[in-house]
């Protein structure tokens, strides 16, 4: 199976470069890595070029445009799987050999569990419990399994029919003939979850609790308006295309971002939401997301 590495990257010299010797350092050797350029000023370009790695660079498409353009290059040189992860992250040295085992007839993508990086003993993304349909549940008194310990005890098999894509997630090509391309029109949010569900027409999309990926904890970074306008609209869209109970999906989707703003940007920035300078974003994003409009309005 032949294999290339497509990291997405955006203004992060330094954490791209702790990705690409992780990357390098594979006891299953990537066949071939790219890394798609989406405009940063840092001088990531610079970097790669001293490091001799390819690069591919454009205007700052997002990271659903830089995955779509990465797996296009992946289709266009005949390679069998592509490994996409972001730049922040970084793999184990034996992700890939742990993911490439996993790779048999009927799976279309095997994922890293993706883990903090200062407490690797938890999850970055928790994992959702699933219900019999394979969707997340609900209502539950455990919705969530935040460490690996809980996945690994669901899980005796070491794989779970769940996977949070693009860190660290093994892509077989062949499925991306069936399903199509990443929409790059998600531009910088829900363009995992879509393709997640896309890829499971063409196979089992599944996360291995073996393969390991390093993250920083999301939960310390501010939540931009950036940020808040493309989950809310775009998760809208998502809850109307693949889940039951939108209604209550959507509910619980507006609640979530004023907790996650509230978190990690403080109380003001809710009436901020609500009544304030960043009111007309906010409900724009609800206004576009529930008309099912996808695609980039602003980007800053």
């Amino acid at each position: 199976m032949k294999v290339i590495a497509v990291v997405v990257t955006y203004n992060r010299q330094e954490l791209l470069s702790r990705c690409l010797d992780h990357l390098l350092a594979q006891t299953r050797p990537v066949d071939s890595l790219l890394v798609i350029n989406n405009g940063s000023t840092d001088g990531t370009e610079e970097m790669l070029s001293r490091r001799g790695i390819a690069v591919l660079s454009q205007e700052n498409v997002g990271s659903a445009g830089g995955w779509h353009v990465g797996i296009a290059h992946a289709l266009a040189l005949d390679f069998d799987a592509v490994w996409l992860m972001d730049d922040d992250g970084y793999p184990d040295s034996s992700a890939l050999a742990c993911l490439s085992s996993e790779m048999r007839d009927g799976i279309a993508c095997a994922s890293s569990v993706v883990l903090r990086e200062d407490q690797p003993e938890l999850f970055v993304f928790p994992f959702p419990v699933l219900d019999s349909s394979g969707l997340p549940v609900l209502f539950w008194p455990k919705r969530k399994l935040d460490s690996l310990n809980e996945l690994s005890s669901r899980c005796p098999s070491g794989l779970y029919p769940f996977a949070h894509l693009f860190n660290g997630a093994l892509v077989s090509l062949r499925a991306v003939v069936q399903v199509g391309n990443v929409d790059p029109a998600f531009f910088m949010s829900g363009d995992e979850v879509d393709y997640f569900f896309r890829l499971r027409a063409a196979g089992d999309v599944i996360s291995v609790i073996s393969a390991k990926h390093y993250h920083p904890n999301v939960e310390l970074r501010p939540f931009t308006p950036l940020k808040m306008y493309y989950y809310l609209k775009n998760t809208l869209v998502l809850n109307e295309r693949y889940f039951d109970s939108v209604l209550v999906r959507n509910v619980l989707t507006v609640i979530a971002v004023l907790v996650r703003s509230a978190r990690r940007n403080g109380l003001s920035s809710v009436i901020s939401l609500l009544f304030g300078r960043l009111s007309s974003p906010f409900y724009s994003a609800i206004a576009r997301g529930l008309a099912g409009q996808i695609g980039k309005d602003f980007d800053g």
